[in-house]
C-alpha cells in the first residue's frame, strides 16, 4: 500500500511540475531561447499571492487568475521591448540577456521581501482525504487538477484560436509564417507572455504547498529544464508528461536514495533518455 501512497504523491507533484515546464518548453521552442528569466517569474507570482492572501484574504487559487494576468503582461512586455531586439541572434546572446534580467529580478526581491522562506498558512485548509489507508492532502490534489487544466486550456489555445496557430506556424518555420502575413514580433510577444502566465499561475499555485524564497528560481528553473526535455521541447502534451515522469521521479527517488538525491536522480534518467530518444518523448524528431 506504501507503493500506491508514493505513486499518489508522485502524480500530485508532476502536476504541478507541468504547471512549471508548460511555459518555458513553449517559449523555447517558439523563440528559441532558454529563458533563465522562467524561475524568477514563478517565485514573483509566488509573492503576488502570497501578499494578496495575507493582505487581502485573496484564495491562492483565485490569485491564479491576477497572477496570471501581472505575469503575462509583464512578459509581453519584457520580449516587446527588450528580448525582441536579440532574438534573432545566436542562443548564447539571448542567454546572457536572460541571465542579466533575472539577476536584477532576483537583486529587485531580495530588496523588497527579504531573504526569508514563506509559504501560505490557508485558515480552511481542505484537509487530507483518506482512501484505502492512501492518504491525499486535497489543497496539493486541487492545485494539481487547476495546473492540468491550464495546461489543457493552453494546449486548446495553440490548436483552435488563429493566435494558437499563429505560434505554431512561427514555431515550425519562421521566414514561411512572415511570407504568409503573419506579425512575428506580435507573436513572439504573446508566446512569452503565455509562458509568463503559466510560470505566474504556477507560483500561486505553490503558495499553499511550499515555502520560497526570492532565490528559489535557479531550483523552479532547473525543473522546467528537465521537464521541458524529457517531454520533448515546445510540447505542451510533452510538458505534462515530463512533469508526470518528473514527480514520480522524485517521490519515489527521496524514498530509495534520500531527498537531496531526487534531483540527481531526474538528471540521470536525463541523460539515459537523450541517448536513447534525443527530441523527447513527445518531441519531434530533427526540431
Amino acid at each position: 500500500m506504501i507503493f500506491f501512497q508514493y505513486l499518489v504523491n508522485g502524480l500530485i507533484l508532476g502536476g504541478l511540475y507541468a504547471c512549471i515546464a508548460a511555459g518555458f518548453s513553449l517559449v523555447w521552442g517558439v523563440l528559441n531561447i532558454i529563458n533563465l528569466l522562467h524561475g524568477s517569474f514563478i517565485v514573483l507570482g509566488f509573492y503576488i499571492a502570497y501578499f494578496s492572501y495575507t493582505a487581502l484574504g485573496i484564495h491562492p487559487f483565485l490569485s491564479v487568475v491576477s497572477t496570471a494576468v501581472i505575469l503575462g503582461a509583464l512578459g509581453y512586455v519584457t520580449q516587446l521591448l527588450i528580448i525582441n531586439r536579440v532574438v534573432t541572434r545566436p542562443v548564447l546572446v539571448t542567454l546572457i540577456l536572460t541571465f542579466g534580467l533575472e539577476l536584477m529580478m532576483n537583486n529587485a526581491m531580495l530588496t523588497s521581501f527579504t531573504a526569508d522562506y514563506r509559504k501560505i498558512i490557508l485558515d480552511s485548509s481542505l484537509g487530507v482525504a483518506e482512501i484505502a489507508d492512501i492518504f491525499i492532502p486535497l489543497d496539493r490534489a486541487a492545485s494539481a487538477v487547476i495546473a492540468f487544466l491550464l495546461i489543457f486550456l493552453l494546449w486548446l489555445t495553440l490548436r483552435l484560436t488563429s493566435v494558437g496557430r499563429a505560434i505554431v506556424a512561427v514555431r515550425f518555420d519562421r521566414e514561411a509564417a512572415l511570407l504568409m502575413g503573419i506579425d512575428v514580433n506580435r507573436t513572439y510577444a504573446i508566446t512569452f507572455a503565455l509562458g509568463g502566465a503559466l510560470a505566474g499561475a504556477a507560483g500561486a499555485l505553490i503558495s499553499a504547498s511550499f515555502p520560497v524564497a526570492p532565490l528559489s528560481g535557479p531550483l523552479f528553473l532547473s525543473k522546467a529544464f528537465v521537464i521541458c526535455v524529457l517531454g520533448g521541447v515546445g510540447s505542451v502534451p510533452g510538458a505534462a508528461v515530463g512533469g508526470l515522469i518528473f514527480g514520480l521521479l522524485e517521490s519515489f527517488g527521496a524514498v530509495l536514495f534520500g531527498p537531496e538525491y531526487a534531483l540527481t536522480l531526474a538528471f540521470i534518467v536525463l541523460i539515459i533518455l537523450l541517448l536513447a530518444r534525443p527530441h523527447g518523448i513527445l518531441g519531434v524528431r530533427g526540431y
